[in-house]
């Protein structure tokens, strides 16, 4: 009895090891595993099964990460910085902000990157969590053919393709700028010698600045680089001071944040026009820091005048044009456009986009070129909705549908500079060089009675 018993459970047992077997073989391309937190069948994928997935329409490669990680920055210890070529981006950090018609905007964005139900998605992280988040929030929407990727794995390989943005630096995640103010000297600083953190918002401190800012930053009223009340770009002398007060060099590395992305812009813009040598913006603004659970401060930081900013300001005049190089650019269509980066309403001058300037239209010859929606202060179209740089494939589509060739000149242009001045930096991070601002923009038009303006929608 006992050996029979011991025959039926050695057939039992061989029996097991074979199905296993068999199921072992039958995945060798991907992988299940059962998750503790969710208690669910994960799919993974292999390096070699992703290899040849790379060109066929059915699949789709999804790098779910910050969007800084996507850019370029080699974040969460992977060995080569950007993301799988040809991969588009959903990061799991927008599952977090809380903003109006969000699902509206969520779904806009997964129509916009044919994150579609009927293909088959990998979704890859470096940190074993967003993946996750982001297959947690599609499978809710019906999502099945859903997959998870670790890309450390892929980076190591160089034989593989990765792509970064030639000048991803310019735009910078919280996790380095928390680097630099714990004393560290972070990838693309390493040759930084006088690294300065500055906060960027209109009025005085009391307006944004105190209500809490990152550690060390000094406040800059946007006012000090465009007086009132006109709010047109400070003179040469101005500028000068202004360098004199803070204490800034040519030499500098600044980083400029602050609760309004688009004043950061508007400051970066200025101090390289001015001549500092690396400028760099919060990518996201202070949402970003606080995001990435970082404590901000109120004290006020005071800045240290200095005696020499090292150079005749300014020292980078090319990146602002005058108004006279504007004309002349504008007799010159086959090299030049005039990128009008306004709302369509300001651009058919159905409204003037701002509540203290009245005259309505556009510059005869400028191209439409996107901004936001509503007014003056959005740019939904060139942002996430963490408000964090689109992607470039995007913003590329969004010119070559206005018929914009970046083969040419591009000089961009908004009411008085702001949005333009964000867009600017999108561009040179994108790899874009022959690009400038006409920082008067349609405000400093049309306040000479001698320009002409446009009305009504171009293209009838």
């Amino acid at each position: 009895m006992n050996q029979k018993f011991k025959s039926l459970s050695l057939l039992v047992a061989v029996l097991i090891l074979t199905m296993v077997f068999l199921s072992a073989c039958s995945k060798q391309d991907t992988k299940s595993e059962v998750t503790e937190q969710t208690e669910e069948i994960l799919e993974t994928i292999t390096t070699e099964k992703l290899k040849e997935k790379l060109n066929d329409d059915s699949w789709i490669i999804v790098d779910t990460r910050i969007n800084d990680a996507y850019n370029g920055w080699k974040l969460d210890g992977v060995k080569r910085g950007g993301h799988i070529a040809g991969a588009v981006d959903f990061s799991a950090n927008w599952l977090k902000v809380k903003v109006e018609d969000k699902e509206k905007i969520l779904d806009e964005a997964l129509k916009t990157k044919n994150i579609t139900a009927d293909k088959n998605i990998v979704l890859y992280d470096a940190n074993g969590k967003d993946a996750l988040e982001v297959k947690d929030y599609l499978s809710k929407k019906g999502y099945k053919s859903l997959y998870v990727y670790d890309v450390r794995q892929w980076a190591e390989d160089e034989s593989l393709p990765m792509e970064q943005y030639k000048n991803y630096h310019m735009i910078v995640p919280a996790s380095i700028v928390k680097d630099i103010v714990d004393g560290k000297k972070p990838e693309t600083f390493e040759d930084a010698t006088n690294i300065k953190i500055v906060e960027a918002s209109w009025g005085e401190e009391k307006t944004s600045y105190a209500n809490g800012h990152i550690p060390t930053s000094v406040h800059i009223n946007t006012d000090t680089i465009e007086p009132p009340p006109e709010w047109m770009l400070a003179s040469d002398a101005e500028l000068t001071q202004f360098a004199l007060d803070y204490g800034f060099t040519k030499d500098d590395t600044i980083i400029v944040t602050g609760e309004a992305p688009m004043a950061s812009y508007r400051v970066a813009m200025v101090l390289r026009y001015m001549g500092v040598k690396d400028v760099r913006v919060l990518n996201g603004g202070l949402n970003a820091w606080k995001a990435a659970g970082y404590e901000v401060e109120t004290v006020s930081n005071k800045p240290v005048p200095g005696t020499d900013f090292g150079a005749k300001i300014p020292a980078n005049p090319d990146l602002i044009d005058t108004i006279q190089e504007v004309k002349i650019g504008l007799s010159k269509p086959d090299e030049f456009t005039l990128v009008d980066n306004r709302t369509w309403e300001e651009h058919i001058g159905e409204s003037s986009g701002y509540s203290y300037h009245d005259k309505k239209g556009r510059i005869p010859g400028s191209v439409f070129g996107y901004a936001g929606i509503g007014d003056s202060n959005s740019l939904q179209y060139y942002r996430n909705i963490d408000d964090t740089m689109r992607n470039a494939d995007e913003i590329q589509k969004l010119w070559e549908s206005c018929g914009i060739d970046t083969n040419k000149h591009l000089s961009f242009m908004c009411g008085s500079g702001w949005r333009a001045a964000e867009i600017l930096t999108y561009a040179n991070v994108m790899g874009y060089d022959n690009v400038s601002v006409y920082s008067d923009g349609w405000i400093g038009w049309s306040n000479n009675p001698d320009n002409p303006i446009e009305t009504g929608d171009p293209r009838k």
